[in-house]
């Protein structure tokens, strides 16, 4: 029996923005200044809210520094480019055009996506939700923030299909038992693969029909 799909709930950073580059070398320059001992830390935050980046390695004698990279960040993110993804705004009205109700799912907070969404107003139009840190108890690689996005639209976990890009993040969807589909923006296949279903390096070519192919 064919799989009926009635939602598409996509990650943000990675997945509908090509940003991940971005927060890299964001993240990168924090972790190499406050926790020289860790290399790769930026890597291994990826999918985390700030909270949880912060409880987990700026505690303690860091706890004071918080305000200071959360500043930093904000000016980053104020300068940063909004790039879609290839091939993604075609892929999404392929989508809607089909009735799929999309979503985006966040681990970013509301005052990021406020951000976003004023470089890129059209993004409220895009979606039929936004949910960010504030809408769910627990973050990635958690299933709660899926669960939920699945929940709004009446939707089971059997007719919802997550893409992804951070390893966090493809954990969450498949905690969440939905279909994953990777993006390789962010990490590798050899990482990505086991993690997902379908892999895509982006969405040039990718259509609808060829979702449901692969969900068949």
């Amino acid at each position: 029996m064919e799989k009926q799909l009635k939602a598409a709930l996509f990650d943000l950073d990675g997945v509908v923005f090509d940003t991940e580059p971005q927060y890299t070398v964001f993240w990168g320059s924090q972790c190499r200044r406050y926790h020289p001992e860790h290399p790769g830390l930026e890597h291994e935050i990826k999918g985390q809210t700030l909270d949880q980046i912060y409880s987990r390695w700026w505690a303690g004698p860091l706890e004071s520094e918080r305000e200071a990279v959360t500043q930093r960040l904000n000016e980053f993110e104020a300068q940063m480019t909004y790039d879609y993804i290839d091939g993604f705004t075609d892929f999404l009205a392929d989508l809607r055009s089909h009735g799929i109700k999309t979503a985006v799912v966040t681990s970013s907070n509301i005052a990021k996506m406020n951000s976003v969404c004023h470089a890129r107003p059209e993004l409220r139009t895009l979606f039929d939700d936004i949910l960010t840190s504030e809408d769910f108890a627990e973050s990635k690689p958690s299933p709660d923030c899926y669960l939920r996005a699945a929940a709004r639209f009446g939707a089971t976990p059997g007719e919802c299909v997550v893409f992804e890009d951070s390893i966090n993040g493809l954990r969450s969807g498949q905690a969440a038992e939905m279909f994953v589909v990777g993006l390789l923006t962010t990490n590798p296949m050899e990482a990505v693969a086991p993690l997902s279903h379908l892999q895509i390096a982006d969405y040039r070519g990718f259509t609808f029909a060829k979702l449901k192919e692969a969900m068949a």
